[in-house]
């Protein structure tokens, strides 16, 4: 229960930023559970997912979002670029997510983004684990200050949950008066056929090489509960007849692998039991394919 004598708080707040940020590792930290898929492949992310952090007098309604480039490459970015300026306009607020000592075009064009949405803007300097000598952090932040009147600067290692709980406190105290928006047990508004299909992307982002993951899209075709019993199939799309080959390896090793380490994050978050079967068929360039993105719910 929230203290009477301090008011409850709530909104919606947009994880903004360029690909490979650390933006779905912040997300999984703020949480405290592993509800959006991470790789070290730029633009994993492919759809918005919501997670909701809730304490006493407070709940934050975090909405991680895809990477946006100053030059998408093909129609998925672009309709990966048109959920992104949906979803600011929908939220209360925007934390802009940066490197530590990285700044390029693309941050640019993201701040460009945010400042246009309207909506109050904090600033979230990740990856501070990576440099030992923080002094030289003190003139990249007031490189960065010039650019914006950021509403707050948090600095946090997602990858060592250092400065999250600074950072909620600290976002928290911006979020409008109203009563909470999800229960106090919601972790994120995803079904759990949707995180099942994008637990199996994720491990096809980690382990396959250069382009290959990036041409792969998955399909959950069958959801079934059984008591605790998860049974589930999934179809592995593959843009060119030379990769499917490649997805399955020598024997079926990779597919199972892929499999093995899907189905594992599956009953962590699951809490139960898993059957996996995973096919691999070839739709061609589906990347560019408006009626495949429909089916994949990425033309919004």
């Amino acid at each position: 229960m929230s203290d009477s004598k301090t008011p409850f708080r709530a909104g919606h707040v947009a994880l903004v930023g360029r690909p490979n940020v650390g933006k779905s590792t912040l997300l999984n930290a703020a949480v405290g559970a592993h509800i959006a898929v991470v790789s070290p492949r730029p633009q994993t992310t492919r759809q918005r997912v919501l997670g909701v952090v809730t304490e006493e007098n407070w709940q934050i309604a975090f909405v991680d979002t895809p990477g946006l480039l100053s030059r998408p490459s093909h129609a998925m970015d672009r309709h990966m670029h048109r959920g992104v300026q949906s979803t600011l306009d929908e939220v209360d607020s925007v934390c802009l997510v940066i490197e530590a000592l990285r700044l390029n075009d693309d941050d640019r064009f993201v701040l460009k983004q945010v400042q246009a949405s309207g909506r109050p803007v904090s600033l979230v300097v990740n990856k501070i684990d990576l440099h030992r000598q923080r002094e030289r952090l003190l003139p990249f932040l007031q490189r960065i200050s010039e650019l914006a009147d950021f509403e707050q600067v948090h600095l946090v290692s997602a990858q060592r949950s250092d400065g999250i709980q600074s950072w909620l406190n600290g976002l928290s105290k911006q979020l409008p008066e109203c009563a909470p928006l999800y229960d106090a047990d919601t972790l994120t508004d995803r079904s759990e056929r949707f995180l099942a299909g994008e637990f199996v992307r994720e491990q096809l982002m980690r382990q396959l090489r250069e382009e290959i993951p990036y041409a792969t899209a998955v399909i959950v075709e069958k959801f079934e509960v059984d008591g605790k019993m998860r049974h589930i199939a999934a179809t592995i799309w593959v843009g060119r007849d030379g990769h499917k080959g490649i997805v399955i390896g020598r024997g079926g090793e990779r597919l199972k692998s892929v499999g093995t380490s899907a189905r594992l994050a599956m009953e962590s978050l699951f809490n139960g039991p898993v059957n996996l079967e995973l096919w691999v068929k070839v739709r061609p360039d589906w990347v560019e394919d408006e009626s495949a993105l429909r089916e994949l719910g990425l033309n919004t």
